[in-house]
């Protein structure tokens, strides 16, 4: 990355230019992200602190750090601001702050956000983010060993075929999962956090327009066999 910008497929993205971020504390880049300390402040419990991502695709996921004990992982904005016990929730834009030049700024004046505007924006009621694919929540599958049930995240084509071939799999176990390093002995997500499944349009979403979708090139495969994906592809070629 240089002066802000990733490379993806031979074409240059721009995530955040170094004037953009340079003065935030805790910064780091990856391929498609910043990732910053931020915290959200509660007049009775003080300050929350965490680690923020901010993604091109104008996802954004807080890893809390509150207490040495909490396992609180790619929470949105808003689940964060209420684990932290902010008395005036539902106002994260205002209520999650960052340290620029040693002063805690919320997110709201800061340009962490554009990405997720952006993307806001052009959901408006279509099932698309901001850079024109089709956009599917987290999905959840349980496990058969454990029972417990373990977060997807929907992003990419490869996601979804790894959500897809473990929704298919009866046999499905914790060890399966291939970008998390997680086993039956780890935790179940509370219930207060599942309910964030990533849409744009409402943190608590129960199913939309905008995040749930029925079939697209992003989540049927044609080598797969399976019944849903056979009638997709068959339909695409007609």
């Amino acid at each position: 990355m240089e002066n802000g910008v990733v490379r993806e497929s031979g074409a240059a993205a721009i995530v955040f230019s170094d004037e953009e971020v340079r003065e935030i504390s805790g910064l780091k880049r990856g391929d498609d992200y910043v990732e910053v300390t931020c915290g959200c402040t509660s007049h009775r419990y003080g300050d929350a602190v965490g680690r923020l991502r901010v993604f091109v695709s104008g996802d954004l996921e807080i890893s809390c750090e509150c207490t040495p004990g909490c396992h609180e992982d790619k929470m949105t904005p808003a689940a964060f601001e209420k684990h932290s016990g902010r008395e005036t929730a539902r106002k994260w834009k205002n209520n999650v702050w960052v340290m620029l030049n040693g002063e805690k700024v919320p997110l709201l004046k800061t340009s962490l956000l554009k990405y997720y505007n952006q993307a806001s924006k052009s959901a408006n009621g279509s099932h698309r983010s901001h850079n024109g694919r089709v956009f599917h929540r987290d999905e959840f599958v349980r496990c058969s060993r454990c029972n417990k049930e373990r977060r997807f995240r929907l992003r990419t084509k490869e996601e979804c075929r790894i959500y897809h071939d473990a929704l298919a799999d009866v046999n499905w176990k914790c060890a399966d999962m291939p970008y998390d390093r997680i086993t039956c002995d780890d935790d179940e997500e509370r219930a207060s956090r599942r309910v964030y499944k990533g849409c744009s349009r409402s943190p608590t979403c129960r199913g939309c327009t905008s995040c749930v979708c029925f079939g697209c090139e992003i989540c049927r495969f044609s080598d797969c066999g399976c019944q849903t994906c056979i009638d997709f592809t068959r339909n695409a070629k007609t």
